[in-house]
């Protein structure tokens, strides 16, 4: 993801590092070992896969996104989010579904 500087203050941490990290590894950090990631009908596991589809999604489309809601109950963070880039439709407006396990993003649903 690129950053975004409308990133709501009552967000768990490491989703908004998540949202504001640039490198690929970074965004991989933000994960659990074994985290797994579903987006566009593809589940992305451990942390190499994670970091190969964050740097393939943005090479790919050169994406921004902008926080525009956010819910968190317990380990379960939801943030609606505008998402631009060179894709068909874009921009798009997409929900995040975080699950967080000792800190970390354990997986994350993009729908």
């Amino acid at each position: 993801m690129q950053p975004n500087s409308t990133i709501p203050p009552a967000m768990p941490a490491v989703v908004a590092a998540y949202f504001e990290s640039t490198d690929p590894m970074a965004v991989a950090r933000c994960f659990t070992e074994d985290a797994v990631v579903a987006d566009e009908r593809r589940r992305h596991h451990g942390r190499a896969e994670i970091a190969a589809w964050n740097a393939a999604a943005v090479a790919s489309y050169g994406m921004t996104t902008e926080v525009r809601a956010t819910h968190t109950d317990g380990p379960r963070t939801t943030v609606r989010a505008e998402v631009s880039g060179s894709f068909p439709g874009s921009p798009i407006e997409l929900q995040f579904r975080f699950t967080l396990a000792d800190g970390l993003i354990a997986q994350l649903e993009i729908a």
